[in-house]
C-alpha cells in the first residue's frame, strides 16, 4: 500500500497555484500599483521595437468610466504565441526563441502585464501579428484563469483593456493616467498620446540642441527647477559609453549633509526607471542629483532598481571621475566658483580627498582651515608657519590657539570631520610637509623662564602651591608667557591623558584588576598635567606674594578649576570638588570680618 496514495522514488511535478503567484508578482513585486501604466507602456514599446524599423511607432492611450485602454502599432501576437507569452510565467526559452527577449528591450511580455492586475481583476488583450495570421482575444482573471479566442482588428498590433475594480478607480481616472504617462514615458521614443494629447516631446532635455551655451544652461537650469524644485549651483553633463549612459548632474546649491539621501532619476531606453534610484554614484557625492538615462544598465525584476552587477560599478566609478574632472577645471578656470562651491559643499571634496590625490590638492590650495592665524588654506598656512602643528579635536584648538599663536607656533584644528585624516595625508603629494600633531606640553618649551632671583624667592610659593594640588595628580610650575590676560593654564599630554584614564579605571576596578592596571601605571612627573601660572600676569604675582598658606591653597585650586574650564577640559568629581571649595573659601575670605569672633 503506497502511503497517501503516492509511489516512492518517482519524480513529481510541482503544484504550483497560479493565483498565489499572480498574487505574489502583482502585489508584491512591485512597490506601488501606479507602476501598471509603466509596465503597459513599456509591452507597448517592446512590441513596436520588436516590428522593426520603419513601421509605424505610436502608443495611445485612452480613458473613460473606469476603463483604460493601451493601442500600439507592435508586432502583435500570433494565437501560439498568445499561450507562450501572455500564459506562461518564468520560462524565457521561448520567448528567447520567439525574439520577445532581445537586448533592445525594456521588459517582457508576460510579468510585466501582471502589474495590470493591481488596478482590475481582468485583462483583455486583443492583437494581430504582424506576421500573418488572424486577430486573437486573450482574457487573464486575477484567480489565474484566462481564456483564448477570436478577435476583430484590421492592422497589426495589440490593445490592452482594463476595468478598473471597485475602489481603484482613481488610477485610471485621466489626470492620474495622463500625470503618469508624463512621468514614465515623456522621453519615449516613439509617439505617446493620452486622450488624444501628445506626451513625449523630443528626447532628453540634456541632448537638445541650442544656438549657444549660455540658452543650453538656461534651459537645463529650468529642467532642474522643473524635477527637483532647485536652480542648480552648476550642472555637468554625463557620459559613460560602456553603459550606453548620457545624462547630466545638477550641483545642489544649499548644503547638504553626507547622510542625506542621494536619490537619482533613472531611465533606461527612455522609459522611467524610477525618481528614487540609490547606488548610481559614489556615496562621497551627495552634493549632485543625477538624471540619466542607459541602454545598458539591468534592472531589478521589479525595474525599480538597478542590478547592482560590474557594469553599475564602472558607471559609479565613471561619474566619479567626471565630478572630479569637474573640480579640477574649476580649480585652473574658477578659483571664485570653486570657492562658493566649497563652502557649500566641503564635506564631499573632502571625503573625496581622503582617497584621491588630485582632490587632495584641491583642499591643500583651496579649501581654508581654521587656525591660529585666522581661517587660510593648508598650502598658505605651511608656507607661514614650517615648524607649524595640528590639534585633533576642536576644544584642544579652542584652548591652545590663542597661546600657541602668541608663543610663534602656529596651530591648525583638525577637529572636524574628515580634517586630522587630510592634514596626514598630506606627504602623499608632499613630501616635504612636516606637520605634526601638537602635544600640549611642547608649548612649554617655548615659554620664558622666570629669572634665578625671582625663582628663588618663588621657592616656598611653588611648595604650598604643589600640595594644594598634588591629590589632584598635577604638576605646578611658573613660566613666562603670552597673552599676559591669562593667569594659568593647565597643559596635559597624551601619555598624562593615558595615565590618568588608567588611575581612574584602576580605582573603579576590583582587587585584581587594580593590581593589574597598577602594575602598567608607571607614570613618573614628567607624565602629569601642568598647571602653569603666567608670572607675567599681574592677578598671579599677587597670588604668588601671599603670605597665609590657607589662602594660597584657595587660590592656588582656584586658578586650577579657573584653567579647566577655559580650557574645556572635562572636569571630574575630584575637580568639582575641589572647584566648589576655592570659590566658596575665597568668597568666605573677601567678606571676613577681621573684628568678627
Amino acid at each position: 500500500m503506497q502511503p497517501f496514495g503516492r509511489a516512492f522514488g518517482v519524480d513529481q511535478a510541482f503544484q504550483v497555484d497560479l493565483r498565489g503567484v499572480v498574487d505574489l508578482l502583482s502585489r508584491h513585486l512591485y512597490s506601488s500599483p501606479r507602476v501598471y501604466l509603466r509596465e503597459l507602456l513599456q509591452n507597448a514599446v517592446d512590441a513596436i521595437t520588436a516590428r522593426g524599423p520603419g513601421a509605424p511607432a505610436e502608443v495611445g492611450v485612452e480613458t473613460g468610466n473606469g476603463v483604460l485602454r493601451v493601442h500600439d502599432t507592435g508586432i502583435g501576437l500570433t494565437h501560439d504565441e498568445v499561450h507562450e507569452l501572455l500564459a506562461t510565467i518564468g520560462r524565457s526559452s521561448k520567448r528567447d526563441e520567439l525574439g520577445f527577449a532581445r537586448h533592445d528591450f525594456l521588459g517582457q511580455f508576460g510579468i510585466g502585464l501582471l502589474s495590470a492586475f493591481l488596478v482590475a481583476d481582468e485583462i483583455e488583450v486583443v492583437t494581430r501579428s504582424a506576421r500573418g495570421g488572424d486577430a486573437v482575444r486573450w482574457t487573464g482573471f486575477a484567480d489565474g484563469r484566462y481564456r483564448v479566442g477570436p478577435a476583430e482588428r484590421d492592422e497589426p498590433g495589440t490593445t490592452v483593456t482594463l476595468r478598473a475594480r471597485p475602489g481603484d478607480g482613481d488610477l485610471v481616472a485621466p489626470d492620474t493616467v495622463a500625470a503618469l504617462a508624463r512621468t514614465y514615458g515623456s522621453l519615449l521614443p516613439i509617439e505617446l498620446t493620452v486622450d488624444g494629447v501628445k506626451i513625449t516631446g523630443s528626447g532628453p532635455p540634456w541632448l537638445d540642441a541650442h544656438p549657444d551655451p549660455g540658452r543650453r544652461r538656461r534651459a537645463l537650469d529650468a529642467y532642474c527647477q522643473e524635477l527637483y524644485g532647485f536652480e542648480p549651483y552648476d550642472v555637468i553633463d554625463l557620459d559613460v559609453p560602456e553603459a550606453g549612459l548620457t545624462g547630466v548632474a545638477f550641483v545642489l546649491p544649499r548644503p547638504v549633509t553626507p547622510s542625506a539621501r542621494g536619490a537619482h532619476r533613472v531611465y533606461l531606453k527612455r522609459m522611467l526607471l524610477s525618481e528614487g534610484i540609490e547606488g548610481l554614484l559614489p556615496e562621497w557625492a551627495f552634493f549632485v542629483r543625477c538624471v540619466v538615462d542607459s541602454g545598458e544598465l539591468r534592472p531589478t525584476a521589479s525595474r525599480e532598481a538597478l542590478y547592482d552587477d560590474e557594469l553599475l560599478e564602472l558607471t559609479r566609478q565613471a561619474i566619479g571621475d567626471r565630478l572630479r574632472q569637474w573640480l579640477v577645471r574649476l580649480a585652473e578656470t574658477d578659483p571664485a566658483r570653486l570657492n562658493g562651491f566649497l563652502r557649500l559643499h566641503q564635506l564631499g571634496v573632502k571625503a573625496m580627498a581622503l582617497h584621491d590625490d588630485e582632490m587632495l590638492r584641491i583642499v591643500d590650495r583651496w579649501l581654508e582651515f581654521e587656525t591660529s592665524a585666522g581661517p587660510m588654506t593648508l598650502h598658505e598656512f605651511r608656507r607661514r608657519h614650517p615648524g607649524g602643528r595640528y590639534t585633533a579635536n576642536v576644544d584642544e584648538f579652542r584652548r591652545l590657539s590663542a597661546v600657541s599663536g602668541a608663543q610663534g607656533v602656529g596651530l591648525v584644528n583638525g577637529g572636524y570631520v574628515y580634517d586630522t585624516d587630510i592634514i596626514e595625508r598630506l606627504p602623499d603629494i608632499d613630501p616635504d610637509v612636516r606637520l605634526r600633531r601638537l602635544d600640549a606640553t611642547e608649548l612649554t618649551t617655548h615659554f620664558g623662564v622666570v629669572d634665578p632671583a625671582a625663582e628663588l624667592a618663588l621657592r616656598p610659593f611653588l611648595a604650598l602651591a604643589q600640595r594644594a594640588v598634588d591629590r589632584l595628580g598635577c604638576e605646578v610650575v611658573v613660566r613666562d608667557f603670552d597673552p599676559a590676560s591669562l593667569p594659568a593654564l593647565y597643559l596635559t599630554s597624551r601619555a598624562a591623558e593615558h595615565q590618568t584614564r588608567l588611575r581612574e579605571a584602576r580605582e573603579a576596578a576590583d582587587d585584581l584588576w587594580s593590581d593589574v592596571l597598577g602594575a602598567l601605571d608607571g607614570a613618573a612627573a614628567a607624565d602629569r598635567p601642568q598647571l602653569v601660572l603666567n608670572h607675567r600676569n599681574p592677578l598671579t604675582r599677587r597670588i604668588t606674594a601671599l603670605a597665609e598658606e590657607d589662602l594660597v591653597e584657595l587660590a592656588v585650586q582656584g586658578l586650577y578649576g579657573q584653567a579647566l574650564l577655559l580650557g574645556h577640559h572635562p572636569l571630574r568629581a575630584a575637580d568639582t570638588a575641589v572647584l566648589n571649595r576655592s570659590f566658596l573659601g575665597l568668597l568666605d575670605w573677601a567678606v571676613h570680618d577681621p573684628g568678627a569672633p
